[in-house]
């Protein structure tokens, strides 16, 4: 029987008596019964090869799925980094329009001067080292002999005075702060009139110093300083600064004070060069204020002449 199945008559056989078989069974109305035999034998591998096919075509549909969403991720992140950029540069310009319009509403104020704009180009208001020798207290602008910038030209804001142009090229300048250690304006004491010389301190400080004022109650806390338009190298009236501290003892001649500057010498970004103005002393107008009598400086005695004889 076995040898019969093995060979290829027997194969044929079997095949023909299985067709035959079927035949019978569908005229005799029987199939269904061998149906259900087959689908209970092959229904689970059938689900088993569904299940593996959706798996496989999950998997296909998820991989699609994490690109589409990371392209969307991308997509939004290209959008915030614009929008970010977009807001900085919308900042940076409302900041510059501010600051322009400042300069322009003073200067239609003061029709007397010729003001010109300038933009920063270096800023070495900062100490460079511990050495005295190494501090440089200037900026640089980006005006120059090309646009008619002289040496000694005070450059101002809008807030106050900053310095004066201490050399010239084709279309740069170097400007001397005000808080140098070189540097010294005169200037004169808002409320009392009172005069003096304004210098920097240098070694880092951002605080001026006001000199050779008279002793007494020349000068107090919170008083404002102004340059004094003595000597004509800068103009009248120019803020410098508010003063903080007074030091005044009996054994001095004169008191000092320290004075902060009104413009922030360390954040600057556009200044004003003053090409013209008209020189004037303030300090000989009328005092606004009852100027407090100095306390009088003691005199040694005249010594005394014996006549010869």
């Amino acid at each position: 029987m076995f040898d019969l199945l093995r060979s290829r008559v027997g194969v044929v056989f079997l095949l023909l008596l299985i067709v035959i078989l079927g035949i019978v069974l569908r005229f005799t109305g029987n199939m269904g019964v061998v149906e259900d035999a087959t689908f209970g034998v092959f229904s689970p591998v059938q689900e088993l090869l569904i299940d593996v096919t959706n798996g496989v075509t999950n998997l296909f549909g998820g991989f699609q799925s994490v690109n589409e969403l990371r392209a969307q991720v991308k997509q939004l992140q290209d959008q915030l980094n614009q929008s970010t950029l977009d807001r900085v540069r919308v900042r940076e310009l409302e900041s510059e329009n501010a600051e322009l319009r400042a300069q322009l509403e003073y200067k239609q104020a003061n029709p007397d001067y010729l003001l010109s704009g300038a933009t920063i180009l270096e800023n070495r208001a900062r100490v460079l080292g511990q050495d005295p020798s190494a501090l440089a207290n200037f900026i640089v602008i980006d005006q120059g002999r090309a646009d008619n910038v002289a040496v000694g030209m005070p450059i101002i804001t809008p807030a106050g005075l900053v310095g004066r142009v201490t050399e010239v090229g084709t279309h740069w300048a170097r400007v001397q702060l005000i808080n140098d250690s070189s540097s010294s304006v005169n200037a004169v004491v808002q409320s009392s009139r009172a005069t003096g010389i304004i210098q920097g301190q240098g070694r880092g400080s951002d605080l001026l110093i006001m000199r050779f004022l008279p002793l007494g109650e020349a000068v107090q806390e919170g008083d404002v300083i102004l340059t004094s338009g003595i000597s004509g190298t800068f103009p009248k009236r120019i803020v410098i600064g508010q003063v903080v501290q007074v030091n005044q003892r009996d054994t001095d001649l004169f008191t000092e004070a320290l004075v902060r500057p009104s413009v922030d010498l360390q954040r600057l970004e556009y200044v004003l060069v003053m090409k013209r103005f008209t020189p004037t002393d303030i300090t000989a107008e009328e005092t606004p204020t009852p100027a407090p009598s100095p306390t009088a400086t003691r005199r040694a005695p005249a010594p005394t002449v014996t006549p010869t004889q």
